[in-house]
């Protein structure tokens, strides 16, 4: 009788310990994060947090707080974890130096450039990416581009680029718009199997410039496109565009600009504040179900007594009041 209740007693509890390990499961699969409102995936470049601490725990504390499933993450941030040596930086005052002085600054950055080159085509980084991972992994955070901005390295470092943000699990490489950069990363990226995407300032304000010649130059060519910089530059509702190159789009940064008459014109402003059609660009994503990743970027002036971690939760509430 005795062995009969132990044996139940050592039955209930092995089930209590399988159920609770199994809710446990459940409850950690459900609170992560999920930004990804009625089809749409919000997330943010990681440049919005410039302001404060720039570790990648940190990062994925922001996330968490924000609810942000998804993330441009700035290449700094990843090298800088994976041990990167600081490559030498010519000073403010450098054109008042003497030439003695110049040339042993401009000799020690050839030697620092030298080594972060050896470095990047180490065994190092590669290994230091896969733990990175797996930190935004558990998180339940995915890294979709990696802005390493690789258009001026070597060819061997520009493989590494692509070949690190592939181990990171993006699908791509961002760098800023430019023939150049354009002709040189499209090849590379098909090489490697990914994307060479390319943001905009103010460029397409020039009534010349045209996007479709800097994704000519590859198909693996594609459009980091910033709204805002858009918008203000040219006055232009972004719809348009969108429609007629969304197939080229593979991310958008998001932010708010007044127009370009306005008074000041062209000038970042609290979400909702300014003049630029945020809510018609997420409908319109929405309704035709297009995969394109719409990232915060946040850069306009953060109000006394906040910060950019709270100034980044509002751009997602923002986000999910048009969305839901």
């Amino acid at each position: 009788m005795i062995q009969n209740i132990f044996s139940r007693i050592t039955f209930l509890a092995i089930v209590a310990v399988i159920l609770s390990a199994l809710s446990t499961g459940c409850t950690t699969k459900n609170d992560k994060v999920d930004s990804n409102f009625n089809g749409v995936q919000i997330g943010v470049i990681t440049y919005s947090w410039r302001s404060m601490p720039g570790t990648p725990q940190d990062i994925i504390n922001y996330c968490l707080q924000n609810g942000i499933s998804s993330i441009e993450l700035m290449g700094n941030v990843a090298e800088k974890y994976a041990g990167v040596p600081i490559a030498t930086r010519k000073p403010r005052n450098f054109n008042e130096l003497s030439k003695e002085e110049q040339e042993a600054i401009m000799l020690e950055r050839e030697t620092s450039l030298k080594e972060l080159a050896e470095w990047r085509l180490s065994d190092t980084p590669a290994a230091k990416y896969k733990e990175l991972r797996k930190m935004f992994d558990d998180a339940g955070i995915s890294i979709h581009i990696v802005k390493f901005s690789p258009a001026n390295w070597s060819d061997a470092e520009t493989d590494y680029a692509f070949e690190s943000a592939k181990i990171l699990g993006a699908g791509g490489v961002s760098n800023e718009i430019g023939h150049d950069a354009c002709k040189r990363l499209g090849p590379i990226a098909e090489k490697h199997g990914m994307y060479a995407i390319f943001h905009n300032h103010g460029q397409p304000g020039d009534p010349s410039f045209n996007f479709e010649e800097f994704l000519a130059y590859s198909p693996a060519n594609m459009l980091n496109l910033d709204v805002g910089h858009y918008f203000g530059a040219t006055g232009k509702h972004p719809n348009a565009l969108i429609e007629k190159l969304h197939e080229r789009i593979y991310s958008i940064h998001m932010k708010d600009k007044t127009a370009k008459d306005a008074s000041p014109a062209d000038t970042n402003a609290s979400w909702g504040e300014g003049d630029t059609p945020l809510e018609d660009i997420l409908k319109l994503i929405q309704e035709n179900d297009w995969d394109i990743y719409c990232d915060i970027e946040l850069e306009y002036q953060i109000p006394e007594g906040s910060d950019a971690v709270t100034e980044t939760g509002k751009c997602v509430e923002y986000c999910k009041n048009i969305l839901l």
